[in-house]
């Protein structure tokens, strides 16, 4: 994934990074976690698994990058 121009704005960056799961959805993937370790999910609690791992994954890639910016921003502004 990549941005289309630039840098993301500080704005940008500061929301990605207050972006996380809910409590419910926590518990959740705990529990489908333990079912999964112990060979006994369903097709359709794989499939549900499947989905928080690539949407965590998502989440973890875009939070880096901005954590990344944040970062950029303060020296570009000593630079300058």
């Amino acid at each position: 994934m990549q941005a289309q121009r630039g840098d993301l704005s500080s704005e940008a960056a500061e929301f990605l990074l207050s972006i996380d799961f809910e409590d419910a959805d926590r518990q959740r993937m705990l529990k489908l976690a333990e079912k999964s370790e112990a060979g006994i999910l369903t097709a359709e609690e794989q499939a549900e698994f499947d989905s928080y791992l690539h949407i965590g994954n998502l989440l973890a890639v875009m939070q880096s990058k901005a954590r990344l910016a944040l970062k950029r921003k303060p020296r570009e502004c000593h630079d300058s």
